[in-house]
């Protein structure tokens, strides 16, 4: 298990990033959350390594009118959340 925050920039506002997140976060079974974040998309990854991997994997191409410039990765505690959901912004 692990937990990831992923900070996403790029074109990912207004491209229906945060709910292609969601419905990613469900296929590869990760929970978390994700939200706007000033001009970039934060999201916490948390779960079995292999799906966490699959999701940022993932993120870093993201839906298809995104535009991904750069990921940022950093461990971050599990906070044993359930689900993944969207959220309001920072």
């Amino acid at each position: 298990m692990s937990a990831h925050r992923v900070i996403v920039t790029g074109k990912v506002q207004g491209v229906g990033y945060r709910n292609w997140a969601v419905s990613r976060a469900r296929v590869f079974g990760v929970t978390g959350y994700v939200r706007n974040c000033g001009t970039a998309v934060e999201a916490i990854v948390s779960g079995d390594d292999d799906a966490v991997d699959r999701m940022i994997e993932a993120m870093r191409e993201g839906p298809a009118m995104a535009r991904v410039d750069h990921l940022e990765v950093q461990a971050a505690n599990d906070a044993k959340l359930k689900g993944f959901t969207k959220r309001l912004g920072a």
